[in-house]
């Protein structure tokens, strides 16, 4: 069986948007509030990884707006994953990550994906 991590902002409108279409399809997973327990480095390398760092990174919120043109410019592959550690709100949400179940956890077995559609949930889970 696969764990479903759905990690973001519990206030989030894409959130609940995305938790009320898994709860509808019957989906369980566990959520995961970046206020509460922020990321890692080591796991946003992992997850920058799987879905390229331009994606993880969300340019459309308020703490990305706050950071200065300059500060903006200098954001690179190289330190992503430094910044959304120290800001986890610039993390594009809703985050999923799907684990399948085994004795040796595999990163390679990790799947990573950022942002909610209806459609692209549906692909994902098969519904």
């Amino acid at each position: 069986m696969t764990h479903i991590q759905m990690h973001g902002i519990s206030n989030c409108d894409s959130i609940k948007k995305a938790k009320q279409w898994l709860k509808a399809a019957g989906i369980e997973f566990s959520f995961r509030d970046y206020k509460k327990h922020p990321p890692s480095v080591l796991e946003l390398q992992t997850w920058s990884l799987q879905v390229g760092w331009e994606l993880l990174l969300n340019k459309r919120g308020t703490t990305w707006r706050k950071l200065s043109a300059a500060q903006q410019e200098a954001v690179s592959e190289s330190n992503i994953c430094e910044l959304l550690a120290q800001n986890p709100s610039m993390i594009k949400r809703p985050l999923l990550t799907l684990q399948p179940a085994s004795e040796n956890q595999d990163e390679l077995a990790l799947q990573v994906f950022c942002g909610f559609k209806p459609e692209q949930y549906a692909i994902i889970f098969k519904r």
